[in-house]
């Protein structure tokens, strides 16, 4: 990326995490001067893949056929596969509390798989790589922004981001990726609806008795989901007895999780995912954090617009987050360089506009209905039990419909 001294930019992208980091890979063939800010200067020496073999990153993301098509598209997607990525081909979903579930399979979509699971630290390595052979693209971090204000320049109008440092920044566009609890949001005063899920998420990579064989696997308890996605510990390898483990749970069962030994652990997630891969092995550090839905009322507003969880923030249970955020972002870009080719400034708001309007029906859909099976999979009521168990096997025996959901889920129709 380039370095220079400017304080002048054609956009400003506040937060430099996969989504901001992809916006930027966006941006890097149009003739615009960007700056890439965040509170962190990536390392990408420091990442669990070249500490240990068998090391993995926490935190990982499912992407769907439509976010690796943008990697793709970006030219970053050779770089994740030779680091190291998993493919699943299946999806287990079933009902803790009856004989409901719901199998998918790429090859009923004719996909060859169902999503792709990376470590975060990866694809921000991939990405951060490809930034540094662009000339238009400057780093700017660590550098915290602590002010944000619109001023008038002529007949149009740029925003001042003031830095911890008090350098003042100035831009026609900033595009907020700063995440679920974003400062650019609050700072410009965007509306935002969030409610509690109630729900605490324990993340972690475990090593199971049996392999995974590129299957996800789903369980809904009455407490909150419990997910296993498969992992691989090398490119080329075929040992398949590594997971990543995402659990949700109300704050008392994970209050009670989060305190039991590791043994103590190994013993309860096999029992919780009824030994579908055997026994719990080996265990990682355990990390949780609390979950809450947000969703910007307005994506824009003068000179800011709002991508990712910025944006919107779901759920884990499906692994849609990043996905919805990779689709931001291949709209939003779109939108840009159709306005700039029509000559219209960047913050204009008929190009912003239809940035919104393409993405903020499809983020509030999927929001609805993660909201809905969180509510359906928690009701314990006899006649609800039975009548998510018949519809579950219902849907699962309707190939039209189950692969038509996959489709939608995977980013391919919307």
């Amino acid at each position: 990326m380039k370095k220079t001294a400017s304080t002048d930019f054609d956009i400003v992208i506040v937060g430099g995490g996969i989504v901001g980091a992809a916006m930027a890979c966006t941006l890097k063939k149009l003739p615009l001067r960007v700056a890439l800010v965040d509170r962190i200067l990536h390392d990408p020496t420091n990442i669990p893949y070249l500490k240990e073999p068998h090391k993995f990153d926490p935190r990982v993301s499912a992407l769907t056929a439509a976010s690796i098509n943008l990697f793709i598209d970006l030219g970053v997607w050779e770089f994740i596969n030779d680091m190291r990525c998993c493919s699943y081909q299946k999806m287990e979903v079933w009902d803790a509390d009856g004989t409901g579930q719901i199998h998918f399979s790429a090859e009923n979509i004719k996909q060859p798989s169902l999503g792709t699971i990376v470590e975060n630290s990866i694809i921000n390595t991939a990405l951060y790589s490809s930034l540094n052979n662009t000339e238009n693209v400057e780093l700017l971090a660590p550098v915290d922004i602590e002010g944000l204000s619109i001023i008038q320049h002529g007949d149009d109008f740029r925003a001042e981001l003031t830095t911890k440092n008090k350098k003042v920044l100035t831009t026609t566009l900033v595009i907020a990726a700063d995440g679920t609890n974003s400062r650019i949001r609050d700072m410009a005063q965007f509306k935002i609806r969030e409610w509690d899920y109630e729900h605490q998420a324990l993340v972690t990579t475990v090593r199971t008795e049996l392999p995974h064989e590129h299957r996800a696997l789903q369980r809904f308890i009455d407490t909150g989901p419990l997910a296993f996605l498969p992992l691989l510990p090398a490119a080329d390898s075929q040992d398949q007895h590594y997971s990543s483990v995402v659990w949700s749970s109300v704050f008392d069962r994970s209050q009670q999780i989060v305190e039991m030994t590791d043994e103590q652990f190994k013993i309860e997630l096999a029992l919780n995912i009824e030994h579908r891969l055997g026994k719990i092995e080996a265990i990682d550090q355990r990390f949780s954090f609390p979950l809450r839905q947000r969703h910007a009322i307005d994506y824009f507003r003068s000179n800011i617009v709002l991508i990712g969880d910025a944006a919107h923030t779901i759920h884990p249970l499906a692994g849609q987050g990043v996905n919805l955020g990779l689709l931001d972002v291949g709209t939003l870009s779109c939108e840009l360089a159709r306005g700039l080719g029509a000559g219209r400034n960047l913050a204009d708001a008929v190009v912003l506009n239809r940035y919104q309007r393409k993405r903020i029906g499809h983020n509030l859909g999927m929001m609805c209905l993660m909201e809905g099976f969180k509510y359906l999979f928690a009701e314990q009521a006899l006649p609800a039990r039975w009548l998510r168990n018949i519809g579950m096997n219902g849907l699962d025996s309707v190939s039209v419909v189950k692969n038509h959901l996959a489709r939608r889920a995977m980013g391919l129709d919307w």
